[in-house]
């Protein structure tokens, strides 16, 4: 990576989900180093309760025929420029990771675990952004599909959480106005003016 790093300001404010990729494939020494630095997210008594499957090189061409299969169940009768332009929501991405999470049978921590992976998921997101990667978070209907857990090698117990797709754009979305603190913070203790 050539370019200064982004301040953790910087990529906060200035990640955006990025829906339209390029088609640039995402290098797979880049991808592991920013689940190996993502890692570092909080997570109760340090369980590290996460695990992915991930899709970066020529194994993505088998992934994008389960997503075919999977996404869109009766491509066979559709023509070929029109799958070939329902499938570009798969095919542009230049990475893909999966994130599973345990399910724990106690409501508390696998409650704990699912806050845990979100902030892995994020930190993997802000990391990928400084390296000039795009991503997006899906969470599609079909994760839970018992042939996409089977293929993925989702085990019982645990859940998919996360489609994170991943890669090179050329626009980056404008952003969205957020809440500003005077719209979502009440101070303990103070008392409702009644107008």
């Amino acid at each position: 990576m050539d370019q200064q790093s982004l301040s953790v300001r910087e990529a906060i404010i200035g990640r955006r989900s990025i829906k339209k990729f390029n088609g640039q494939p995402v290098d797979r020494e880049d991808l592991l180093q920013i689940i190996d630095d993502a890692v570092w997210a909080p997570n109760h008594k340090n369980r590290e309760p996460w695990r992915l499957v991930v899709a970066c090189g020529s194994e993505i061409f088998d992934l994008h025929k389960l997503l075919r299969d999977t996404a869109i169940p009766k491509w066979k009768e559709l023509s070929e420029d029109v799958l070939e332009k329902q499938m570009q929501k798969f095919t542009l991405p230049g990475a893909y990771a999966f994130v599973i999470v345990p399910e724990d049978v106690r409501q508390k921590q696998r409650l704990e675990d699912f806050a845990a992976a979100s902030m892995f998921i994020q930190n993997i997101q802000l990391l990928a952004w400084d390296y000039g990667i795009g991503s997006c978070w899906k969470t599609p209907d079909f994760l839970d599909a018992p042939e996409f857990r089977e293929a993925l090698g989702v085990k019982s117990g645990e859940r998919l959480i996360s489609m994170l797709q991943m890669g090179y754009f050329d626009d980056i979305p404008k952003a969205v106005e957020r809440k500003k603190s005077d719209e979502i913070v009440t101070v303990f203790g103070a008392k409702e003016e009644n107008n």
